[in-house]
């Protein structure tokens, strides 16, 4: 019963990250993560022997382990794949914050130059 439960909570989130990718939700960058991991928990519903075969040759003595090591390692490798591209994100939020900075004092500039070559020159 269990088996059943998997298969269909692996589909599931399968369906998910495909409705979020064709309804454009998730980038396709990030899609290919969480393919990856739907598609490797669907495996390992199907297949649970393989997780008990790749602990023996991990040398991991409980194959749970070696799922919460797995899980702990993806879940690190997300969230600093999350800060890198949040540092980028603010990187570039910086610059274009200065480029419309300098922008608007240009804007400024011209005006007051119009308004003064406009009070200047009298009908």
């Amino acid at each position: 019963m269990i088996v059943v439960v998997g298969i269909v909570f692996a589909f599931f989130i399968l369906a998910i990250i495909i409705w979020m990718l064709l309804s454009h939700r998730l980038r396709e960058k990030y899609a290919i993560l969480w393919l990856t991991i739907g598609v490797t928990m669907l495996v390992l519903t199907l297949f649970p022997d393989l997780l008990f075969w790749l602990s023996e040759v991990l040398g991991v003595q409980i194959p749970t382990n070696l799922l919460f090591v797995a899980a702990l390692a993806l879940l690190i490798g997300v969230t600093l794949h999350q800060s890198w591209e949040l540092s980028t994100a603010e990187d570039e939020t910086r610059r274009v914050a200065e480029e419309i900075a300098i922008l608007r004092a240009d804007v400024e500039a011209l005006r007051a130059q119009r308004a003064d070559s406009e009070d200047g020159v009298e009908p």
